[in-house]
Order: C-alpha cells, then structure tokens, then sequence
C-alpha cells in the first residue's frame, strides 16, 4: 500500500502577507475617511452624530481627525514603497493606541455599546503591528 501526502503549494508566510495588505487598506480607509469627516466637517454637524463631540475643543476633535489620516497613511504608503516601511508598524501601534483610547473614553461616559468597535479596531492594528514586525516584516529598499 502506497501512503501519499499532500503537500501544500502555498506559502504560509505568502497568504499572511496578503491577509495583511488586505487588513491595511480596509483599515487605512477606514482611518482615512473618518479622520477626514473629522478635519472638515463643521462641529456642529459632526455634534449631530456624535453628540459628544460639542463637550470638547474643536482643536482637539480637528487633532484627532489629523492623527486618524495620518495614521491611515501611515498604514499603507511606507509599506507600498518600501520606503521606511517601519513606519507602517508604527502607524499600526499608534492607530490601536487611539482606538484604545477611544474604548476607554466610551466607558468613562457610561457608554459601554461605543466600546466593542473600537476594541476590535484596536486589535486589528496591534495584529497588522505585531505581524509586520514578526511574521512578515517588510524589508526596505
């Protein structure tokens, strides 16, 4: 009797990496485009939404949006050009940071429906951080 095994074709450390790619620009759209309603959405309309946002500082909701677009940058351009890529890690770790802020904002206020999201965004870029750092870093040019 003749035992065969199959052997897989695929490359583990390939399918991460494109998992991650996939990851990065759902992730960096999100940022992006969230971080841009921030940044030129007047106050009061963004207050219609979220009505906490007419308790703080324009500033601090307009630094905010900046930090969400940059971060959503951060993901994906430094990673695209192999340009510094580390940056794309730290974008990842900044961006789970603010997330993790935000949940922790969420129940200060009481308001524990606004923190699952923010949690499973958080872990979503501390995952993108953690694999481009260990599993599948990007190497520079």
């Amino acid at each position: 009797m003749k035992t065969t095994s199959l052997e897989s074709t695929t490359n583990p450390s390939k399918n991460l990496h494109i998992v991650l790619w996939v990851l990065q620009v759902l992730l960096a759209g999100f940022f992006i485009i969230v971080g841009y309603m921030k940044l030129t959405t007047p106050i009061a309309a963004i207050g219609a939404q979220m009505p906490w946002v007419l308790e703080y500082s324009p500033f601090l909701i307009r630094f905010i949006g900046l930090s969400q677009v940059l971060g959503g940058i951060g993901l994906i351009i430094p990673a695209a050009t192999r340009i510094k890529p580390f940056l794309t890690t730290w974008a990842a770790y900044g961006l789970s940071l603010i997330m993790i802020l935000a949940a922790l904002f969420h129940l200060s206020r009481g308001e524990y429906s606004g923190i699952i999201m923010p949690l499973v965004i958080a872990a979503i870029a501390y995952f993108i951080g953690w694999a481009r750092y260990k599993k599948v870093p990007i190497t520079a040019r």
